[in-house]
């Protein structure tokens, strides 16, 4: 295997085992959730509108793919990628027990912080603030503690971003596979081959969850699942290093490649707290309800979304090499029309 690592055949050779393998993994486990009861009735949240009742099968298979196929091609010499794994199973088990018991948002959060710092433990964590490069930078108590504040903050919202963004059929696992798309590729070219391995796994543990979990769905990822993938993302964004770039044209990059999720949750927290609604409760308020609001069919609002993930990820690398003044203008431009966006879609003519 070693022989041939740095060739294409290789990553689409992970692309396409990790696909069959999770596909399997899906199979066996919808089997074993209707066994189990393990399953997601129509009506028991608002937002849910299938109309039998769907195994919560994605999280099993989408975990146990990875870390299969993440063994067979060798992801785990990398601590990044260990400490990535190690991480997101703490993530699992206990979106998995969310799943089957139910679980408060407290003790939800718990589990994700302990994720996270598991995660700094193991040696991933932001230190952007101790670039010379950066805006704000230097040495010491203060500039450690805003890296790792930075790092919970930055793991936890990716966390639920995927939980929240998960409101219709395929659209977190798209998004999240385009992610690792990029992911794969510019980790490739940073020369971190193993972040490249899992990143390709990752896409094609995407690719084949996307069959099941596409509308009409045979599966749902659950919490376990979309939390899960969530966490993976967030950790490669992390881990991801740029070669020959200065810090102050890429500290954004990882945003903008996961700007959708992020951008959709951002809406559903600011409308729930403008309205005085509690933030942790599902309602049909996410950004793919409001686009169904406003006309579109369900398929074009989910495929709007995607484009938008795939135009900002293109966009995101586009500017590296700028210099940070022009890089950093094009970033808070998307920022602003984000920012307007977000009212737009929280008009309360319409929404109350």
């Amino acid at each position: 295997m070693a022989d041939y690592t740095s060739s294409a055949s290789f990553w689409f050779e992970a692309i396409l085992l990790s696909s069959i393998l999770v596909a399997v993994f899906a199979f066996l486990g919808i089997i074993f959730t209707r066994r189990m009861g393990l399953l997601d009735f129509p009506g028991s949240a608002p937002h849910k509108t299938h109309s039998v009742p769907v195994p919560i099968a994605g999280g099993m298979a989408l975990v146990g793919a990875l870390l299969i196929s993440g063994w067979i091609f060798e992801t785990y010499r990398d601590p990044a990628v260990m400490a990535t794994l190690g991480g997101g199973l703490i993530v699992f088990i206990f979106g998995l027990w969310d799943d089957i018991r139910g679980m408060s948002p407290v003790v939800k959060l718990m589990g994700q912080v302990l994720a996270a710092v598991v995660l700094i433990r193991l040696g991933v964590s932001i230190k952007i603030f101790h670039s010379p490069e950066f805006f704000i930078s230097g040495h010491g108590l203060l500039f450690s503690g805003l890296n790792f504040i930075a790092t919970i903050l930055w793991v936890v919202g990716l966390t639920n971003a995927f939980n929240f963004v998960d409101s219709m059929d395929g659209l977190a696992l798209g998004l999240g596979g385009m992610a690792a798309a990029f992911f794969m590729v510019v980790t490739l070219d940073s020369g971190q081959i193993d972040l490249s391995r899992i990143s390709a796994l990752l896409l094609g543990v995407c690719i084949g969850l996307y069959f099941f979990n596409s509308s009409p769905a045979h599966l749902f990822l659950g919490d376990s699942g979309a939390q899960s993938l969530g966490f993976v993302l967030a950790s490669l964004g992390i881990a991801f290093h740029p070669l020959d770039v200065n810090q102050a044209s890429s500290w954004f990059v990882p945003i903008m490649l996961l700007a959708v999720p992020i951008f959709d949750t951002t809406l559903v927290v600011f409308s729930r707290l403008r309205r005085r609604k509690a933030v942790y409760k599902a309602s049909i308020d996410h950004t793919y309800h409001r686009l169904l609001s406003m006309g579109l069919s369900s398929s074009r609002a989910v495929l709007l979304m995607q484009l938008t993930a795939l135009f900002l990820g293109c966009l995101a690398f586009l500017v590296l090499p700028y210099s940070p003044l022009l890089s950093n203008t094009v970033f808070v431009s998307v920022v602003i029309a984000g920012f307007i966006l977000l009212l737009l879609l929280d008009d309360r003519k319409r929404w109350g």
